[in-house]
């Protein structure tokens, strides 16, 4: 079986789009790919064991095809796999919090 890698991101880590400069992280859907999850973050499995993504940036499996889940290896593009950037609709609580909102904030 022939050696996979996580794919790497389309650009460097410091000047991503949407990182985040305290610190935090930030998480990126890509059009028809993975999650793009850049900045301080810990990933860890269901059992709460640490997994080390090995870099600050990391491409995160949507498709559920990855040969090295839970990161991407690109197989979502042989897969076919289509998921928009951004939710059709909004969330339900997304619609209870700003509704909770006083006047002002909106």
């Amino acid at each position: 079986m022939p050696q996979t890698r996580p794919i790497p991101t389309d650009q460097p880590e410091d000047d991503a789009p949407g990182s985040d400069p305290a610190g935090g992280a930030t998480i990126t859907p890509y059009r028809d790919g993975p999650l793009i999850v850049r900045g301080q973050f810990r990933l860890v499995d269901q059992d709460g064991a640490e997994i080390d993504p090995g870099r600050e940036t990391v491409a995160l499996c949507r498709c559920g095809k990855s040969g090295i889940k839970p990161f991407c290896d690109g197989t979502h593009k042989r897969a076919g796999f289509s998921a928009p950037s951004a939710p059709s609709r909004p969330r339900p609580a997304a619609r209870i919090l700003r509704a909770g909102r006083p006047e002002e904030v909106r």
